[in-house]
């Protein structure tokens, strides 16, 4: 069952424009990186939305101002390797000052859910920062489950989700077990194949990024 209030699908028309060329197959890695980028600034700016602020007054040219700056709340950006590499640099554009950690998962026949951690460096203070995921596609939710599981078992507390593309078997497989956390997407795709692709997806996002087959 879908959790429609914690699914947030974005749809500037800018960004569904970005997300129309990531799809077409003739658009090669170059362009790809540079898109996901774009697409990844555009959705980080409405993920963090909700960062508190605080006033503060502030000397213009002109006359001291009442304004507005971030407070209190930090923030660390974990992509999911190796695709989520590519969504770094566009979340860093808005937030320079955030921590990057970074999680590996890999498909595994000998754990229960079907994957594993092969590497795992997050920031020391992940605690007392708001994590937000980098995840370029959830296609049958089992990555970005095992990525919430270990961001909350260091200590997280407050984590979101971004995701390029996803498709409603990995929506819903990350709200059955965390119904509380909020899943930014661009696309919510028709449905997962066989070969667990979504569809009609963009692709192997790895590949496209790194020119890789």
């Amino acid at each position: 069952m879908f959790h429609n209030d914690k699914l947030h699908i974005l749809d500037h028309p800018l960004l569904q424009h970005k997300i129309t060329l990531l799809r077409d197959k003739n658009t090669g890695s170059k362009e790809f990186r540079e898109l996901v980028e774009e697409v990844t600034m555009f959705m980080t700016y409405e993920a963090t939305r909700d960062l508190p602020l605080k006033q503060i007054r502030v000397q213009t040219p002109i006359a001291l101002a009442n304004a507005k700056v971030i407070s209190g709340r930090k923030v660390a950006f974990v992509p999911v390797l190796r695709a989520g590499l590519g969504m770094v640099d566009g979340a860093t554009a808005l937030v320079p000052a955030a921590k990057v950690g970074h999680i590996g998962i890999c498909r595994s026949d000998n754990t229960p859910d079907g994957v594993e951690v092969y590497y795992n460096k997050l920031p020391f203070d992940i605690e007392e920062r708001e994590v937000i995921i980098l995840d370029l596609m959830i296609g049958s939710g089992k990555t970005a489950v095992k990525a919430i599981d270990v961001v909350k078992e260091a200590g997280a507390k407050a984590v979101k989700v971004l995701t390029v593309v996803t498709c409603p078997e990995g929506v819903e497989a990350v709200h059955d077990k965390y119904p509380d956390i909020d899943i930014y997407c661009g696309a919510l795709d028709d449905h997962l194949n066989d070969e667990g692709y979504i569809v009609p997806g963009i692709g192997d996002g790895g590949d496209r990024i790194f020119g890789t087959k």
